[in-house]
């Protein structure tokens, strides 16, 4: 079978891909590697799929419905692994062999590919993934390998600096959410494991439980950073409502209430967040994207 990337993973992996790097040349072959190592069947490529990785849906040799995961080393897969390892299958996909050698290769429980929680009306959406989400926030291992908060959010304030000073049109928004991620970091709470990039459509239908969270980008910090991320899912449907801006403010109230989260800080990370977010996506030629979120993030 030609493992074909998406359209949608060849433009995103373009978009943020180091000079020389030619991880996308090499994933055919990677692909075919991994599956004839641990005697797959392949069944397809999952389209559209990611933005960071190749899904292809294999079944193992016992019949066993599964997924190969290929992804490249800045995606960070091993740290991937490290997370979904701890967490066990409780509230996230399980692994479905307890090492590999390969670098970038995981292989995984099989769910619903085309089920997520972003099929449910809004409000029933929200209700379960928050409910997914809850679950993931465990206490980090002892000398865990992953990223901080802090860490992570510092080298997003270095290019959000030099996209203000790129584009000066953004550069109230960057100090204010830069501004408060100095004030958050300052007093933050107790630190757990995080799922690191949260929405509706990372939480799909499983056998074992009805919800299970995929494609986390573990990172050790506050719930409340966790969160900031599911309050801006259907971005474009709450820009395109008259409402737009009081629906926000309701739904962080409704999840910070639901999930014992501080509303302020909650507020606080998702400006961050969606400022981050913002400029990278106009950085990178996607004015649209960029547009949505910093007219959200001037709601906060």
């Amino acid at each position: 079978m030609a493992f074909e990337p998406p359209r949608r993973l060849v433009r995103a992996l373009g978009e943020t891909a180091p000079d020389g790097d030619d991880w996308l040349d090499r994933l055919p072959e990677a692909a075919e590697r991994a599956v004839r190592a641990r005697d797959l069947t392949v069944e397809r490529v999952q389209v559209p799929g990611g933005r960071s990785s190749l899904v292809v849906l294999v079944r193992r040799a016992d019949g066993t419905p599964a997924v190969l995961k290929l992804a490249p080393r800045r995606a960070r897969p091993e740290s991937e692994r490290a997370a979904l390892a701890h967490w066990g299958g409780r509230g996230a996909v399980q692994l479905a062999e307890d090492a590999d050698t390969t670098e970038g290769v995981l292989l995984l429980e099989r769910l619903h590919p085309d089920v997520s929680v972003r099929s449910l009306p809004e409000s029933k959406a929200l209700l379960e993934a928050a409910g997914a989400l809850r679950r993931l926030w465990v206490q980090p291992p002892v000398d865990h390998p992953f990223e901080t908060v802090a860490q992570r959010t510092g080298r997003q304030a270095e290019a959000m600096r030099a996209g203000a000073v790129a584009d000066p049109e953004v550069a109230p928004l960057v100090d204010a959410a830069l501004g408060v991620r100095g004030e958050l970091l300052a007093g933050a709470p107790e630190e757990r494991l995080l799922h690191g990039t949260f929405r509706q459509s990372k939480v799909l239908a499983g056998e074992r439980m009805p919800w299970l969270a995929v494609g986390p980008d573990p990172v050790v910090g506050e719930s409340a950073f966790d969160l900031a991320r599911l309050v801006r899912d259907r971005v474009e449907d709450l820009v395109a409502q008259p409402s737009g801006a009081s629906t926000t403010r309701r739904r962080i109230k409704r999840l910070a209430e639901s999930l014992e989260v501080d509303q302020e800080r909650l507020r606080g990370w998702t400006l961050f967040r969606a400022v981050e977010s913002g400029v990278r996506a106009r950085r990178v030629g996607r004015e649209q994207d960029a547009e949505l979120l910093l007219e959200f993030a001037g709601w906060l």
